[in-house]
């Protein structure tokens, strides 16, 4: 343990490093391609978007974009920066829009996002900086969507197969910093970008250390070895001295994240409404979050979160109550001689969730339900397990952008490869729901709307919502312009000082 604090210390001595850790190596750092948390976050250093949100997540703001406005409800126009470079000194343009934008609706590749451009009816570039895009009707997330990050066009125009691209080990972006080294397992260093368009980081480096364990994690941000990390209600109550508070500021902010146990509905034990029922009244989430978050946190009640305009503050979180969840099992078939079973999937990357999971055993016990528990690494849990959809029940969260999409989670076409419906929701009435309201421009209709399927979708518990955990940060103090929003700490970045 000492030589690894020392290892990590001695990195880039003469250069201003920031250490992070990341609990697992990134599948793919290419931003239409990312899924995984590990992925998503260093490509966030690597590309842009053409559009952002700025730091209250009150405006969309230009990025890649110096300017754009809607010519009529259906016509979007770009007005890219003539600043940009990409990594390799070559310029931003047009092109590169217009190629990503045909990489997302090939279908030579699976990723999630290309949902977002079902609606698009085609891109059009006006001159080497102006982009036209056109829609098929009105659409609600149609500047959000390009906040996806763009690829380069001079590199991977002659791309065969992005999937298993080099790319995806040697990315080239437009970011404010570059990748510098990739070593699996151990470290990935990014490099600042000179040539950034909104001017030089002023850290050189950001150095992501890949640590699996969680503990390890947290002995590593105690004794200095990192300058940024999260932790947990429980290390923030009981296992952190004055010592520690000295050396870093701490910013918590309730996530824009929720967890959920999530059954798998393609099975035939998960098919009756009663028993999933039953397994949302044998559970007790009050206690859940007591235990696990020392009040760093709050019962979930449904698919969208609370401050946004989809959340329904009508419908309530189940309370416990064992006796009906016993009636309800009896009378789908299920008792003391024959109890319902089912394992409940998930990783340890998060040192709550494997604790998450005995708790719920432990609950559902006392309904007379059997559950075992699967606990993995992240890469085999999504390789064995998330991605060939090999589970009875998985027990996970998502991150969730301030304007919902419930296309993406919740609707029939979703349940594929690469899609997010990992659990085969099937409603027929929420995909009418959701493809009636992909065009509404009246946004208390869209409103209203949402807060209608976040009460079907709740009622029929293809998920058990959980809790909506606080985000706690810790920085180092020796890192300087630190800006706390609504967003984060991390919009402005490239102003931090170490």
């Amino acid at each position: 343990m000492r030589y690894l604090i020392f290892l990590f210390l001695s990195i880039n001595l003469f250069a201003s490093t920031l250490h992070l850790a990341t609990s697992a190596n990134p599948s793919r750092l290419n931003p239409i391609l990312a899924t995984d948390s590990s992925s998503s976050e260093i490509t966030g250093f690597l590309f842009n978007g053409l559009l952002k949100y700025d730091k209250d997540l009150s405006t969309i703001v230009g990025d890649l974009a110096q300017e754009f406005y809607f010519e009529d409800e259906k016509t979007l126009l770009f007005k890219l920066r003539k600043n940009v470079k990409w990594h390799d000194g070559k310029k931003f343009s047009a092109k590169d829009v217009l190629f990503t934008y045909n990489v997302l609706i090939s279908s030579k590749i699976s990723s999630p996002y290309s949902a977002n451009f079902r609606f698009v009816q085609g891109v059009e570039i006006v001159d080497e900086f102006t982009v036209k895009v056109r829609y098929k009707e009105p659409y609600f997330k149609a500047l959000e969507t390009w906040m996806m990050g763009i690829l380069p066009e001079h590199i991977l125009r002659d791309e065969q197969n992005l999937m298993n691209s080099s790319f995806n080990t040697n990315p080239i972006g437009t970011g404010a910093y570059k990748l510098e080294q990739l070593e699996y397992s151990k470290n990935i260093i990014l490099a600042a970008f000179d040539d950034y368009f909104e001017g030089r980081a002023k850290i050189d480096k950001i150095s992501f250390h890949v640590i699996a364990d969680p503990m390890t994690r947290f002995l590593m941000l105690k004794s200095g070895a990192l300058d940024v990390g999260n932790i947990e209600p429980m290390q923030y109550e009981r296992q952190l001295n004055d010592d520690f508070f000295k050396k870093f500021n701490i910013y918590e902010n309730i996530s824009q994240s929720y967890s959920y146990l999530g059954f798998n509905l393609r099975l035939e034990k998960f098919k009756n409404p009663k028993v999933r029922e039953a397994l949302s009244l044998a559970i007790n989430r009050q206690e859940l979050v007591d235990i696990l978050f020392f009040n760093h946190a709050k019962v979930c009640s449904g698919p969208f979160l609370p401050g946004t305009k989809a959340f329904n503050e009508n419908v309530k979180a189940p309370l416990l109550d064992i006796k009906k969840a016993k009636k309800l099992l009896k009378e789908a078939g299920y008792d003391e001689n024959n109890p319902f079973t089912f394992e409940i999937a998930t990783s340890n990357s998060s040192e709550l969730r494997p604790y998450a999971a005995q708790i719920l055993q432990h609950q559902l016990k006392k309904a007379g339900v059997v559950v075992t528990l699967r606990v993995m690494e992240w890469q085999a849990f999504l390789n064995m397990v998330v991605f060939p959809r090999k589970f009875d029940s998985v027990l996970l969260g998502w991150g969730l952008s301030p304007t919902p999409d419930p296309y993406m989670f919740w609707h029939s076409d979703s349940d594929k490869q690469g899609g997010f419906n990992l659990v085969g929701y099937h409603n027929p009435k929420i995909n009418k729901m959701i493809e009636e309201s992909q065009s509404m421009i009246d946004n208390e209709k869209l409103n209203a709307s949402w807060r209608e399927m976040f009460k079907i979708i709740t009622d029929e518990n293809p998920y058990l919502f959980l809790y909506i955990p606080n985000s706690i940060t810790t920085v180092g103090k020796d890192i300087k312009n630190i800006e706390p929003a609504p967003i984060g700490i991390w919009h402005n970045y490239i102003k931090w000082e170490k």
